[in-house]
């Protein structure tokens, strides 16, 4: 039980474990209205980095004064784990959106996954997904793509620290990252396909952690919702 709710306003970190299907957004409204329902004080509250609906795991959301902390807190490395899929692609390239484009995967191999690997370590360039929130001309990248609009992107360098290859069950591959700012996962999976010569999409993801921030590292739990574990930090 928190003692001093008012303490919100001067600033919190809170570690959340967020559902499939829950918007980051979502999220941060919750806790908001929450939090302003038992204070009855109006301060911000924002969150440090967006994780996609589908996918779960560590979000970050900060109060208070503590929102300036963002930008740092976005420059962290991030860990995922997660689970791609081959043989097929998807419009969003997760598994929001239904599969097509099917291709052969007889010739893929555990070796030629563990080869394919390597060359996603280091600073790699990298086309944000269609269906994304960055913005051009005003509007979210996934408007355009949700009315079939194609749009011309800019590539991006990421740097990928750690790629571990978890597990193989062709067609699926559960793998590790550790990644620096910016980096898509989904446009991780789309490139592994390709470079493996069949398609490929982002079946799951679990933001592990932010950081030194992980929800192993959690402390006070917070009775925000009933839908997903949320902690205060000390």
């Amino acid at each position: 039980m928190i003692q001093n709710l008012s303490e919100f306003k001067h600033g919190k970190i809170l570690l959340v474990d967020k559902p499939w299907g829950w918007t980051s957004f979502k999220i941060v409204k919750k806790i908001r209205r929450s939090i302003l329902n038992a204070t009855k004080e109006n301060f911000k509250i924002g969150h440090a980095g967006t994780l996609d609906p589908f996918a779960t795991g560590l979000l970050i959301v900060l109060t208070g004064k503590y929102t300036k902390k963002v930008n740092e807190i976005q420059n962290y490395k991030k860990v995922y784990t997660g689970i791609i899929k081959l043989g097929c692609e998807t419009l969003s390239s997760d598994s929001e959106t239904e599969e097509y484009n099917f291709s052969s995967i007889s010739h893929i191999t555990p070796k030629l996954i563990t080869n394919i690997s390597k060359k996603f370590l280091g600073e790699i360039d990298q086309y944000p997904p269609y269906f994304s929130a960055l913005k051009t001309k005003g509007k979210r990248f996934y408007e355009y793509a949700r009315k079939g609009i194609k749009i011309v992107r800019q590539s991006r360098r990421v740097k990928i620290y750690k790629f571990h290859i978890l597990k193989i069950g062709i067609p699926y591959i559960k793998f590790f990252i550790e990644c620096g700012k910016g980096t898509y996962i989904r446009s991780i999976a789309q490139d592994f396909g390709k470079a493996l010569r069949s398609g490929a999409y982002l079946l799951s993801l679990k933001r592990e952690r932010i950081g030194n921030f992980s929800m192993n590292g959690s402390s006070i739990e917070l009775k925000i919702s009933k839908e997903f574990p949320c902690y205060l930090l000390d």
